[in-house]
């Protein structure tokens, strides 16, 4: 086609349309706007945090993937000696204490371990949240993660020693040992959203949450048993997540009566509310990291 068929049509038009320049409006979405579509297409950056964090982990190590059933290992025969044999704390219905002790310092080391490693998980990886735009979440998430291998190590000890004592673990605890610990990832992600988002304007967190981790120890029945605490006063621990998940893990799985559901609701509740807290103030917080970082 010639130029000149092209322009008459043009000359001959004596009002040519107007044509608007086309407006686009950017505006930030809502701090509680999750969106899954974007989660999921950078699933793969997703496996390589959590793969790359598991082969550093224990890289160069003697005993490797070990140390996640040497450690509590010995912290429950540092348990049983001091606070079983010479404190004289007692396991009810006369179940081992190195049981009693294990199922609830399962629950407690995975809680303690991923609180601990994702609220430091932006400062992990600041050299590429500094360079590159991923959805902050994978981060956190993928901290987490990685500690559920431990979990799986440190859960062959803790089979050990029922067939070592002879004990017979109740169905009921076996039904719940998913649930628990899905719960579990929950309230520390939820816990160590908020720490996380946090670390990154004030670096006082890192020291911040070990001694909020220690202290929270004592505040758990992992070492007594909630009995030992006055009836009046223990909807106080239950505000604490971990009490009604190993509560219920030890009624189910160490045969001690029955699962207290109306407590464990006042666990739910928190580890609900911290879920949503945790999230709503990471992502109000999201576009800040680069700058802080």
């Amino acid at each position: 086609m010639k130029l000149e068929e092209i322009i008459r049509p043009i000359e001959r038009d004596e009002h040519p349309a107007e044509v608007k320049p086309m407006e686009l409006f950017i505006r930030p979405e809502g701090p509680l706007k999750l969106d899954l579509r974007e989660l999921w297409s950078y699933r793969e950056l997703f496996y390589f945090f959590a793969w790359r964090d598991i082969k550093v982990r224990y890289k160069q190590t003697a005993l490797g993937a070990l140390w996640a059933m040497f450690a509590p290992f010995v912290t429950v025969v540092v348990f049983t000696v001091f606070f079983n044999k010479v404190a004289h704390i007692k396991s009810p219905n006369a179940i081992p204490y190195a049981i009693f002790t294990y199922t609830g310092l399962l629950f407690w080391n995975f809680f303690a371990a991923a609180l601990a490693s994702t609220s430091n998980s932006m400062m992990t990886n600041k050299s590429v949240i500094s360079k590159i735009y991923f959805p902050r979440l994978i981060a956190p998430f993928s901290a987490t993660i990685v500690n559920m291998v431990d979990f799986c190590f440190a859960f062959v000890l803790y089979a050990a020693l029922f067939l070592f004592y002879g004990v017979r673990p109740g169905l009921a605890g076996v039904a719940l040992l998913l649930p628990m610990l899905a719960l579990t990832f929950l309230a520390a992600t939820g816990l160590g959203l908020f720490f996380g988002a946090l670390n990154v304007r004030y670096r006082d967190v890192q020291f911040v949450v070990p001694y909020l981790i220690s202290t929270l120890l004592f505040l758990t029945p992992v070492i007594y048993p909630i009995t030992q605490v006055p009836a009046r006063f223990q909807w106080v621990l239950y505000l604490n997540p971990m009490t009604g998940i190993i509560q219920a893990m030890r009624a189910g799985t160490l045969h001690q009566g029955a699962i207290p559901w109306s407590m464990f609701c006042i666990s739910l509740t928190s580890i609900v509310c911290m879920l949503v807290f945790g999230v709503y103030y990471f992502l109000r917080q999201e576009r800040s990291f680069a700058d802080y970082i």
